[in-house]
């Protein structure tokens, strides 16, 4: 009788060349090869986990004589027909996006199958994927333009978003621009109505200080006109002119010397003829050339030199002393 080792403990066989188990049982299992839908071969590592119980060992063995068997007859063929039948339904590149996918699928699969052999599949896991070499060179280059189309786009996106900065800072700038073009076109109508407003005041006050000035001179001429009619009639015509010419001629130290005799003998005259000698009398006091005598009536009046300054002679009133006083 022959006695056949059955493992009661987590069994993992290995599709592929590149590991094998120290049990020795995936000796002559490799990595699968398998055909995608578009027609690319590719190879496909699995990693098949599975678990005999002590109870189900003695079905297992007298149903298919060994481990070996097992591994070769049963577990062998249904993984390597679920991932050809899979394989053909999607293309390569759908089955590499969708390996996780995969992956659930034939693990669900397997159990199914090894569980009327009496072998519980604990998990099944996909290992590495080769696709040819002139897909990965396609999918590299594809990926590079991909890569490339994303950067054109964050370029393009930073190069749009830089000219809408430009363009806004030239909107913003233009706009700073008019704001102060408005302000000084304002500016200036303010200051233009100022002037305005000022030259008008100004011309406001010449006129009203030219009417103040005319009604002034119209005042000081009905003053003056009101002076003179109230001398006229006092003095007479003649009279007050005289006494205006004496008035004027002591103001501007004018020094006259008439040929003529002031005497006091009554005639129409004597109020003007009188003021005359007054008036030379003080005159020539002032300037030390005559001795006032007033108990004499009538003074006698000589003729000097002449006076250069004034062009006219100049007069001196003598008058003869009293030897009694």
């Amino acid at each position: 009788m022959k006695i056949e080792l059955v493992p009661t403990t987590n069994i993992v066989l290995n599709f592929t060349e590149r590991i094998s188990g120290k049990h020795g049982y995936d000796t002559n299992l490799q990595a699968l090869k398998l055909l995608s839908f578009d027609g690319f071969t590719f190879s496909l590592e699995i990693f098949q986990i599975i678990h005999i119980g002590a109870s189900d060992a003695p079905k297992v063995i007298s149903r298919l004589g060994s481990m070996q068997n097992v591994i070769d007859q049963v577990l062998r063929p249904i993984v390597g027909n679920y991932f050809r039948n899979s394989a053909q339904e999607y293309t390569i590149l759908d089955f590499l996006i969708a390996r996780s996918e995969r992956q659930v699928e034939a693990s669900e699969y397997v159990k199914s199958a090894l569980r009327a052999y009496d072998v519980q599949a604990v998990d099944s896991l996909i290992g590495l994927i080769t696709p040819p070499e002139e897909l990965m060179h396609t999918l590299t280059e594809r990926k590079i333009a991909e890569e490339q189309r994303k950067t054109y786009e964050v370029q393009q996106m930073a190069q749009t978003q830089r000219q809408q900065l430009v363009r806004e800072t030239a909107l913003a700038e233009i706009q700073q621009e008019m704001v102060q073009s408005e302000q000084s076109v304002q500016i200036a109508d303010l200051k233009a109505q100022a002037q305005i407003k000022q030259a008008t005041g100004e011309a406001e006050g010449t006129k009203l200080r030219a009417i103040a000035e005319a009604e002034g001179i119209r005042a000081t001429g009905n003053a003056k006109a009101e002076t003179y009619q109230a001398g006229v009639e006092a003095l007479g015509s003649q009279g007050y002119t005289a006494m205006q010419l004496m008035q004027i001629i002591g103001d501007r130290n004018v020094r006259l010397i008439p040929d003529v005799l002031v005497s006091g003998n009554g005639s129409n005259n004597g109020l003007v003829d009188g003021l005359l000698s007054l008036i030379l009398w003080n005159q020539t006091a002032k300037n030390g050339e005559i001795t006032p005598t007033p108990l004499h009536p009538q003074p006698i009046v000589t003729q000097t030199q002449s006076n250069t300054e004034n062009g006219i002679p100049p007069i001196i009133v003598n008058f003869p002393v009293d030897k009694q006083h």
